[in-house]
């Protein structure tokens, strides 16, 4: 039995992941003998690679399955890819445009069957890179948001919201991306505030009475202004309503009505209404029955209504109109203004209104009781603060707009009569209409939105519309883990799709992790240079090392701070838990005893079995409690400190000793101490673990430690009373140690002590540890310390006392010439500071940092002193 010299994961990391696939560790059945225990993964953009923030979210849900596996429940991690219909579209154009082509060159068909071909081709990268990390999916149930399974889930749906009138076609304001060339839905627009201008503009009396001036952010939208609007509260304005405006540049003449919308006291108190260009227009204008008027192509240039500005860009429109109206006499005056502007989420372009004719799902039914099962607390957000973000989108939701301009993606089930016109909404095509008969038809060209499959996830990868064994057995899921970032996105869309379509929650708790930013808390990105590639770090340091370093000190909810400097430490872990197991392995020569109670421990075993026993109940809390970044550390501070550090060191003098018996008993103890830790950290590094398993495995146990039984805990091992007693010897140890670094002696030097106590036999008992571990050449026990006749220093602990003689750690002439000489520095050192200090010159022209430099190190300096003469003190007494 032995591991390689050096701990090298590129040598195994991909080879075991093989050996879980071939066996089939991750691949469930259902059956009543187990409880199911379902996650279902965020998918990934078939167009994306593995970025950090995937790599921590999929490291939480491992460390969730591995562990819920390990407990003994039929656990099953859907696996699967999106198929993120704007991103990829936009790839395809890409590889169209590289050939000189467009997609109106190729058609429809030929357009999918190339997007097909580039999803199998590339689609596939970010699954391999899933399988780097370590990810147990059960990769026979993957899926994709265009498979057979879930296009027929697709359709549906939405025929069954369409025939309860929860879907409509309809005129409504929505956004448009004039890039994409596709309407978004309010979750695709990201806002941020952008310095602009509000210009205030004269809109002439049509009788030449005057004028009343409208302030505006967007003058190129004039062209389709049907009315001003004043609130017929207004005492300044009132007056004015009924009068009619001749709207300038064009030939047109629109009314100024009244309308409470327009606030009292902001602005001008007089508002352009142009229902084409702005939602709150849009609804004045239905109130008021007002005209329509487009003035934007698709792709944000002007059209033929904009008059001169007719086939301009928008942005260079906007400063034609602006130069017209200063010619004209028009322009009153110019502001600058920060306001909200809305981007796509998707490419970056600022976003339009537009008035467009499209596919809704009405909301307000399906907030409401998705609304309700988070108030019941019937499903958890963890931490709880994010149901607040919930609750403020679902109470604040508008109707959903549903269709996407473009032809990759989930085509919309509904056909239209170019004879009567009739709607027929089916899973399948239709083969006449259902009004008149006729058999000439025409299929909507749009597709629907990505997310409206992505709300369906939790139950269209098992297998719905149909009642499938898995869709019965392992729905609803039992975790959704996800960046706070989608909560509207996602989360909420699944929540009322679950209950809408299985009259059932689809997971009863939502964990939130935040996001992972580089070192100074900035957002990482490839344009700020400030991103870092998991796949990198992985062939660098071991898939065990990224997925540890990413989980240390992270909590729920929190954003963490990552940067390849966190790597090393993680690597250094894993390296010091290979090597104890060699060093555990090179010991071994027969299998050991699993029964330890036959055995009369020491108690330096009973503290470590006891303290293995602690760590195992504390854990198995944190994982539960999902407080992933808790439950590692304590595995580390186990394995690291008390396993490593303490035990093994401990452990030493029994195996190289002539006990025959002792040695076997020190081994057998050992052994356990190291299946149960490789058992606790497996969730969070699993190659390491099942690399060192297969040497130390129990022949009785599984064969893979990824479907071994977690540790749970042996009431057997609670040994308090030892526990705590041999912490004491622990802190003797340290202590001495630590008085050897303050002397600047080397932990080498082997020192007298003397030892007061009320426990001396103990004491005695466990003097080979002290002896050992913090190098004392001899130990005498007292009953007063006044009776000791040099000087020593003094280590008080509980109910006892330490004393060690002066002279066996520094030679005290010597010393306390060292000393003064390092006094006459420091005191040399404080007055220069203090002098540069009291220079006005300095302080005024010196960098504020330069001048925090020079105090920080004026205050260190004085501390130094003070403990200096303080030591000199004691030397001279």
């Amino acid at each position: 039995m032995k591991l390689p010299k050096n701990y090298n994961p590129a040598e195994f990391e991909n080879k075991i992941y093989k050996e879980w696939e071939k066996s089939k560790c991750f691949t469930p059945e259902p059956t009543n003998e187990k409880s199911p225990f379902c996650v279902v993964i965020p998918p990934p953009n078939i167009t994306g690679q593995l970025h950090i923030g995937h790599a921590l979210n999929n490291t939480m849900q491992d460390i969730i399955i591995r562990h819920k596996r390990m407990q003994g429940f039929a656990t099953l991690w859907v696996p699967g890819t999106d198929h993120a219909s704007i991103a990829t579209e936009a790839k395809i154009v890409d590889v169209l445009k590289a050939d000189g082509k467009t997609k109106a060159d190729i058609g429809r068909s030929d357009f999918l069957k190339l997007a097909h071909e580039w999803k199998e081709k590339y689609g596939g990268k970010i699954v391999q890179q899933l399988r780097r990390l370590g990810c147990s999916c059960d990769w026979t149930r993957e899926q994709f948001t265009m498979s057979d399974t879930c296009s027929r889930a697709v359709n549906d749906v939405f025929v069954k919201l369409y025939h309860k009138k929860l879907i409509y076609r309809g005129n409504r304001m929505i956004n448009w991306c004039p890039n994409c060339k596709t309407a978004l839905s309010d979750a695709e627009v990201e806002y941020s505030q952008k310095d602009g201008h509000l210009w205030y503009i004269k809109y002439p009396f049509t009788d030449n009475s005057g004028h009343l001036t409208v302030a505006t952010t967007r003058p190129e939208t004039m062209f389709g202004d049907t009315a001003v609007a004043i609130n017929p509260g207004d005492p300044d304005n009132a007056k004015h309503i009924g009068q009619s405006i001749s709207l300038p540049f064009t030939k047109r003449i629109i009314p100024v009505i009244a309308d409470t919308y327009v606030e009292i006291g902001f602005g001008t108190g007089a508002v352009k209404i142009t229902p084409a260009h702005d939602p709150n227009d849009f609804e004045v204008g239905l109130r008021h029955n007002l005209p329509v008027i487009v003035v934007m192509n698709e792709d944000g240039t002007m059209n033929d209504q904009a008059e001169f500005c007719a086939g301009d860009d928008r942005f260079i429109a906007r400063k034609k109109v602006i130069a017209e109206l200063i010619k004209a006499n028009l322009l009153e005056k110019t502001e600058n203004h920060t306001h909200n502007v809305g981007e796509c989420q998707r490419c970056g372009t600022i976003s339009e209104p537009r008035v467009s004719t499209q596919w809704f799902v009405k909301m307000e039914p399906l907030a409401k009781p998705a609304i309700k099962v988070v108030k019941d607390r019937r499903i958890v957000f963890i931490p709880d603060r994010f149901s607040h973000i919930y609750f403020n989108w679902m109470e604040n939701i508008r109707d959903w707009c549903i269709s996407r301009q473009l032809w990759w993606g989930h085509q919309i089930p509904a056909w239209y009569c170019n004879s009567c016109g009739e709607i027929t909404v089916d899973t399948k095509a239709p083969g006449k209409c259902s009004a008149c008969g006729c058999t000439s038809l025409k299929r909507d060209e749009d597709v629907l939105d990505t997310w409206f499959s992505s709300a369906l996830w939790p139950f269209s990868t098992l297998g719905y519309p149909k009642m499938t064994k898995d869709l019965k057995y392992f729905y609803p899921t039992n975790v959704l883990v996800t960046a706070y970032d989608i909560i509207f996105f996602w989360v909420a869309r699944m929540i009322f799709s679950g209950l809408a379509h299985m009259g059932e929650i689809p997971f009863p708790e939502v964990l939130i992790h935040g996001l992972v930013r580089d070192t100074d808390g900035k957002k990482m990105s490839k344009s700020a240079g400030n991103g870092v590639d998991p796949i990198e770090l992985i062939d660098k340091y071991g898939a065990d090392a990224l997925r540890v370093s990413l989980i240390t000190g992270m909590a729920p909810g929190s954003d963490i701070r990552f940067g390849e400097e966190k790597m090393e430490p993680s690597r250094n872990f894993l390296n010091k838990l290979w090597n104890a197991s060699r060093y555990l392995l090179s010991n071994l020569n027969e299998p050991p005893s699993s029964d330890l109670l036959e055995f009369k421990l020491t108690t330096a075993e009973r503290w470590i079995l006891h303290k293995m026993n602690k760590t195992i109940s504390e854990v198995n809390v944190n994982l539960k409690k999902y407080e992933l970044g808790l439950a590692y550390a304590k595995i580390y501070d186990f394995i690291w400190n008390d396993f490593c550090d303490w035990y093994i060191e401990i452990s030493k003098s029994s195996l190289y000793g002539f006990d025959a018996k002792l040695k076997n008993q020190t081994i057998a103890v050992l052994v356990t101490i190291l299946r149960t830790s490789l058992k606790l950290l497996h969730p969070f590094a699993p190659f390491i673990t099942e690399e060192i398993w297969k040497e130390i495995r129990d022949p009785q146990d599984a064969t893979f430690i990824a479907t071994s039984k977690f540790p749970s805990g042996n009431a057997k091992f609670a040994f308090s009373k030892d526990y705590k007693r041999f912490e004491i010897i622990k802190d003797v140890i340290r202590s001495i140690r630590n008085v050897k670094a303050e002397y600047a002696v080397a932990p080498s030097k082997a020192v007298k002590i003397y030892i007061q106590t009320l426990d001396k036999s103990y004491m005695k008992k466990n003097m080979s540890h002290i002896y050992k571990l913090a190098n004392v050449s001899n130990a005498e026990f007292i009953t007063d310390k006044n009776l000791i006749k040099e000087q020593t220093v003094a280590i008080t602990l509980e109910n006892l006392e330490i004393f060690i003689p002066l002279g066996e750690l520094v030679n005290i002439e010597k010393e306390i010439q060292r000393i003064n000489k390092e006094i006459d520095k420091m005191q040399s050192e404080i007055t220069r500071g203090s002098n540069l200090l009291n220079n006005e010159g300095f302080i005024s022209k010196a960098p504020k940092q330069l001048v925090q430099i020079e105090t920080e190190k004026l205050n260190t300096n004085k501390d130094l002193l003070v403990k200096l003469v303080s030591r000199l003190k004691e030397l001279n007494e």
